[in-house]
């Protein structure tokens, strides 16, 4: 069987995804069902290429919505929006990584107060969520 006409369990082993992650990309507007022809579906070459860049796109960080827009820009190869988006995701996952850090410094401060063991003393943790 040529890649030009992978059924879809073989289409999603060619991105290391599972064949319902490739329906949801379909449910979600990010790839197109093919026709069906004698009832299977087959995948080609532009499928596979497609699929891919989901999947990297998703790896570099870009939400499935910006995922939608990158496609539409890769079909109209709109260099500066691709740009311009790429450029706010960055920003927001800089601000997703601050806050994530807060976090962890604000759970070991509690971790560290924790009087565990101690049945006299109320739990450090549980009591800052009070």
């Amino acid at each position: 069987m040529t890649s030009t006409s992978l059924t879809i369990g073989k289409f999603a082993a060619t991105a290391g995804v599972s064949v319902e992650t490739v329906r949801f990309y379909q449910r979600q507007g990010l790839l197109v069902i093919p026709d069906t022809k004698s009832g299977i579906r087959r995948y080609g070459d532009e499928d596979i290429r497609k699929l891919r860049f989901i999947r990297k796109a998703q790896e570099a960080g870009f939400r499935l919505s910006e995922v939608k827009t990158l496609i539409q820009l890769d079909a109209s190869q709109d260099h500066e929006q691709a740009y311009q988006l790429a450029v706010s995701r960055l920003e927001a996952l800089e601000q997703q990584i601050k806050d994530l850090q807060q976090a962890r410094d604000s759970l070991k401060k509690l971790a560290t107060e924790c009087a565990c063991g101690a049945k006299t003393k109320p739990c450090a943790i549980l009591a800052a969520f009070d």
